[in-house]
């Protein structure tokens, strides 16, 4: 056998044996039984991710079962036994249930934090299509369940006893809120062309509170299109036709002490309002100093930074508002009026008060020194939340003698010991 010969049954050997090994490679491959243990494996560390994670959490010392949820352990199992029974399901495309205090977990985690649903994944082991789902669900729950958290006074001597209190925290007699209003910033709705469009150039939605004296929700209106002008907003809300109307049920009207003109109950507002009877609004341009508008619009300011609070608090714990929400109108209005609610429970819980709002969160004073609070420091330009545009409107006669009525009285008979230094 010459050499050519000897190389051609040497290439034809290899082939065989080649196309042999993975005939047999093949076969092998196919009858083998699949290996189920590393299913289990998987299956143990979800479960162990998703279901003891917050047990693991509330055993620690540092409090970090309160970082995340922003509540105590204690008002957590109260909201599972609430809302347990309206949001317990079987997921179709799940093997198993997802427990009612995953799903609150999850959802919690969300405000709190502002991740988004492919982040929330990773950390509960659900996929983020089932996550967008639970969180809407779970907020409407939250909704459902927190309702009576936000109660308007039905009686007279209820708001007088609301009036009391900023009187006596505030300095302002015979106001029972403050008022202002939050655009919440969203994506783009289907099919809506410019009607979520707001005169920042954004799509939003809008929020209007009104609050006591304590940083607590009285009221709260969210839904509206950003495209309505901000006085067509509040003109649009059941708390301003219950003031046309006079259905709010007001104590009547008193003068002040040493003063003769009967006063009407008020709410005090900034620029973006108009002024009426029942809503005090600055005196508009620069005044001098210790001159009586200037006075007022400090007193005025002064009382209306505990709306401002109020806002920032929820935004600086629920992070979630700080970035524009990339959902529809309908889960943003459902998940801004949770937070709400969560506000108002939070800030009345004996366990998680303290963890919601700790010391110097809010703004306070020393002597008539303004002294920032710390929610200050986390929220910039960059929130979601954008005030209402100020918008200059023609005011009544009978407006504007009661408002300066109170200038008058805050710059006499109730003068401040500071109020000089810083007006």
């Amino acid at each position: 056998m010459d050499p050519e010969q000897k190389k051609i049954v040497a290439v034809a050997s290899y082939i065989a044996l080649s196309c042999a090994y993975s005939l047999k490679k093949k076969a092998k491959r196919e009858t083998r039984k699949r290996r189920w243990w590393m299913v289990s494996i998987l299956q143990s560390r979800e479960r162990y991710s998703a279901t003891n994670m917050l047990s693991d959490l509330n055993k620690e010392p540092s409090g970090k079962f309160e970082n995340f949820c922003r509540m105590s352990a204690s008002d957590f199992e109260y909201l599972i036994n609430k809302i347990g029974p309206l949001i317990t399901k079987k997921d179709t495309n799940m093997r198993k249930a997802i427990p009612a205090q995953e799903r609150l977990a999850i959802t919690l985690r969300f405000l709190a934090s502002g991740d988004s649903f492919v982040s929330l994944s990773y950390l509960f082991k659900v996929s983020n299509q089932i996550i967008s789902s639970i969180v809407h669900e779970v907020c409407s729950a939250l909704v459902q369940i927190l309702k009576d958290e936000i109660k308007m006074p039905t009686s007279p001597q209820e708001w007088s006893t609301i009036s009391s209190e900023w009187e006596e925290k505030w300095n302002y007699p015979h106001c029972i809120g403050a008022m202002d209003g939050k655009h919440i910033i969203t994506q783009c709705p289907i099919n809506s062309g410019s009607e979520y469009i707001n005169y920042k150039g954004t799509f939003s939605v809008v929020l209007m509170a009104l609050v006591d004296a304590n940083y607590n929700f009285l009221y709260a209106d969210i839904g509206c299109q950003g495209r309505i002008s901000d006085g067509g907003v509040f003109r649009n809300t059941t708390l301003f036709k219950k003031i046309e109307n006079n259905l709010l049920l007001l104590p009547a009207d008193q003068p002040l002490p040493t003063k003769t003109l009967p006063m009407p109950y008020v709410i005090v507002a900034d620029d973006a309002f108009a002024l009426s009877t029942n809503i005090m609004k600055p005196y508009p341009g620069p005044y001098a100093k210790g001159s009586v508008e200037r006075v007022f619009n400090y007193r005025l300011s002064r009382a209306r930074r505990v709306v401002e609070n109020v806002f920032g608090i929820m935004a600086s714990t629920f992070r979630m508002l700080r970035k524009p929400i990339l959902l529809e109108p309908e889960k943003v209005t459902s998940i801004v009026m949770a937070c709400v609610l969560l506000h108002n429970f939070l800030r009345k819980s004996r366990t998680s008060s303290l963890r919601y709002t700790p010391l110097r969160t809010i703004d306070s004073e020393n002597e008539g020194e303004f002294i920032p609070g710390t929610w200050r420091n986390e929220i910039d330009d960059r929130s979601s939340m954008i005030p209402l545009r100020n918008v200059a409107r023609k005011s009544g006669l009978e407006a504007k003698k009661i408002r300066d009525e109170f200038a008058d009285y805050f710059s006499t008979t109730d003068k401040l010991p500071w109020q000089d230094k810083y007006c």
